[in-house]
């Protein structure tokens, strides 16, 4: 899942967005077409393959208010989760826990495994802790590929 850090970059929070908060009313978009048509289509605001590659890749750091809106409104985050680091950290966080709740109604991750978490000693959660954080670098750059 990984945490969507406040300082993290609009493409770094977009992409963040489609890969965890995807809303289940919406058929998963195999591409930014798919994208684009079902912000469109949930919004009513015209938004192009383009300016989702755009948002994606980094290449737009500046977009409009109205399409900050219409990503703000098809994943029903706050605007500020756009905003600074300030204003985005408890958004974030709040976002996460959404995000991990929605795996855990879906079975994308047991809720038997989040209780005995809860119920680990500090030292046991802090190994925990490491592990999941050493996973996520791998994961990461498993999928950056090669520099």
């Amino acid at each position: 899942m990984g945490e969507v850090s406040p300082a993290a970059s609009l493409a770094e929070k977009v992409e963040w967005l489609i890969r965890n908060l995807w809303p289940e009313r919406a058929e998963p978009p195999r591409n930014n077409v798919d994208t684009a048509a079902a912000i469109a289509r949930t919004t009513g605001e015209d938004i192009s393959s383009t300016t989702v590659w755009k948002l994606r890749t980094g290449r737009q750091e500046n977009p409009q208010l109205k399409t900050l809106t219409a990503l703000a409104t098809f994943f029903g985050v706050p605007i500020g989760f756009f905003g600074f680091p300030t204003e985005s950290e408890p958004i974030g966080d709040d976002l996460t826990l959404k995000a991990l709740r929605r795996d855990v109604e879906n079975g994308v991750i047991r809720p038997e495994v989040l209780r005995a978490l809860v119920d680990l000693s500090p030292d046991a959660r802090w190994v925990v802790d490491e592990m999941i954080l050493g996973a996520a670098a791998a994961d990461r750059e498993r999928h950056a590929g090669p520099a």
